[in-house]
């Protein structure tokens, strides 16, 4: 075991994803062991070429919406149930719906984010699948549903976000699965849940345990 000076002493990854730190968050039967990169900032934008634009490394961030997700989900038994984690990040909500039983799929428009879920998964021995998923093309990942329940936590955040939400998740669900999307209180957020009410049989907010968290539940009917 390296002395602390040691460690001190050993240069830094020159790949910023390579410099990690690790952490643990709480769940209602345990907790599960996490890995992100020290400087999210430090990462590369990704490029969008069909979009013509380039994205922040999000996915780095360990966000309080996916630790309050994650909580959440792993307060029931899922066992059995196909879910699917959109946005996965570092894939905490994906690992805890595992951990609880669930056939989980986490996806991402990010290779890197699907890597930090894997070892983030094997490292509580939980077992996922990954997939790269942009929502703007999603036919890929419709074939593969329809799915019991859809987890994404604060990806409320822009108007290409919201609209494109809109139309995929109508297709993903099953026929009474439910969608769980935690949100940090982004503005527009209440535009989203106010044109979702009419085409699905019910929305449902409830408080996490942080005061500016919400957990929005959409349930389809059938």
């Amino acid at each position: 075991m390296p002395t602390p000076a040691e460690l001190a002493r050993r240069p830094e990854p020159a790949d910023p994803r390579l410099d990690l730190l690790a952490g643990t968050i709480d769940l209602h039967h345990g907790r599960i062991r996490f890995v992100h990169p020290r400087e999210p900032a430090a990462l590369l934008y990704e490029d969008d070429v069909a979009a013509d634009q380039a994205y922040p490394p999000y996915w780095a961030e360990l966000w309080p919406s996916g630790i309050e997700l994650a909580h959440a989900v792993s307060a029931r038994d899922w066992t059995g149930t196909r879910a699917v984690e959109l946005g996965c990040g570092l894939g905490l909500p994906a690992v805890a719906a595992a951990l609880a039983g669930a056939r989980v799929l986490a996806t991402d428009r990010s290779a890197d984010a699907l890597a930090f879920a894997a070892v983030n998964a094997e490292q509580n021995g939980a077992s996922i699948e990954t997939a790269r998923c942009a929502w703007d093309d999603p036919d890929d990942l419709v074939a593969r549903g329809p799915f019991q329940l859809v987890l994404a936590s604060d990806v409320l955040y822009g108007q290409r976000n919201v609209d494109e939400m809109h139309a995929l998740l109508p297709r993903l669900v099953a026929d009474g699965g439910q969608v769980w999307i935690s949100d940090p209180e982004r503005p527009l957020t209440a535009e989203f849940l106010a044109a979702a009410r009419p085409h699905w049989a019910s929305v449902q907010t409830s408080p996490t345990r942080l005061p500016k968290v919400w957990l929005h539940r959409l349930t389809r009917g059938g």
